[in-house]
């Protein structure tokens, strides 16, 4: 098993730099579990020298699982794998990390997972050129779906669920090329 998919559970202590790991039986020696040093690929790191870029950040439970979603199922790139793990995802950044306590630099706020439910208030939105394409391609790959592309009008657009349960739309714009716009809501409306 790759040293990433290892739960903290069956983990003892620290013995010079080290994990002590469960044996598989009775008869084994415990093995030493050494910390690994994650690989940076500084060239894609988001760092820019001059102005911002924007990332997102999301917490996840498990890393490697979200790891590998944007980068086998999305087609990510991983620029760094752990604390936290960075995804160049096309021409932005998904960042991930497990949730946590206060810091010293936000004293009062705790990062939490989030729990799936019908209602959002964010969700990440990709921009296709090939809906259908990308719709057909993820799901082999094992993206979950909420339903296939439906045309809008003013895009073709579907959502997905990532491991943790965060909605992501994939959309393709087709009519608001040629201006037409998705129809105003009376919650649009001004007043």
């Amino acid at each position: 098993m790759p040293w990433f998919q290892c739960s903290h559970q069956g983990l003892h202590g620290r013995e010079g730099g080290a994990y002590v790991a469960e044996t598989q039986n009775a008869y084994e020696e415990p093995r030493i579990v050494t910390e690994h040093t994650p690989a940076i690929d500084f060239e894609n790191l988001p760092t820019p020298s001059e102005g911002f870029l924007v990332t997102h950040f999301i917490t996840v439970r498990s890393v490697a699982r979200s790891r590998a979603f944007y980068s086998e199922v999305l087609g990510g790139q991983v620029v760094l794998e752990e604390n936290p793990c960075m995804i160049k995802l096309a021409n932005s950044w998904v960042i991930m990390n497990p949730g946590g306590g206060p810091t010293p630099d936000k004293p009062d706020i705790s990062v939490v997972d989030y729990e799936p439910w019908n209602t959002v208030s964010t969700f990440m939105n990709l921009r296709v050129a090939d809906i259908q394409a990308c719709y057909e391609e993820w799901r082999s790959k094992g993206a979950e779906f909420v339903t296939p592309p439906m045309d809008r009008g003013a895009e073709i657009r579907c959502y997905m669920r990532d491991p943790d349960g965060y909605l992501i739309e994939v959309g393709q714009a087709t009519g608001m090329r040629e201006g037409r716009l998705a129809k105003k809501r009376p919650e649009d409306l001004p007043g």
